[in-house]
């Protein structure tokens, strides 16, 4: 019975995409609680956001030129804690399978030069046997010549 290699590989991304939620969350509630995180990385984002949300469905709706009033400051806090948490596990599940693809293109590598490896020593063994058969070839082309210089043997 024949086993695979277990994807020890794949279990660590895994675990790793599966640890990114609990430290999204960690970072969203630190977000939360900074002042400093809630001005300048949280509230930002998340009126552009928002700007950007309600422009599109005014427009949707058809209505034009309508102003769009920001968010209060607990709503901001809170979709723009909510964003970078969503942007946190987005780019490690964008890192995973950017390493998962580079393992996989490394893999791929090693097993093409593996193949021109075998190719090569296939070739240089060919080429060997050529020339075998070519020295077997003038060995019996010799054999017989000289078979032929002996005088025929006469009946009695």
């Amino acid at each position: 019975m024949v086993v695979g290699a277990f994807p020890i590989a794949k279990l660590l991304y895994l675990g790793v995409r599966q640890m990114s939620k609990p430290v999204a969350n960690r970072i969203k509630a630190g977000a939360r609680r900074s002042e400093f995180f809630k001005t300048y990385v949280c509230l930002p984002p998340a009126q552009i956001y928002h700007w950007i949300e309600m422009r599109t469905k005014m427009r949707i709706m058809g209505f034009r030129g309508s102003s769009i009033k920001p968010l209060n400051e607990d709503a901001a806090a809170e979709l723009g804690a909510e964003l970078l948490g969503e942007a946190i596990i987005f780019i490690i599940g964008g890192g995973c399978m950017v390493l998962e693809y580079s393992r996989q293109a490394a893999n791929s590598r090693r097993k093409e030069e593996e193949q021109n490896e075998t190719i090569i020593s296939l070739q240089t063994q060919i080429g060997e046997l050529a020339l075998t058969t070519e020295t077997l070839d003038a060995q019996l082309r010799e054999i017989n010549r000289l078979l032929l210089s002996f005088p025929a043997p006469t009946k009695k």
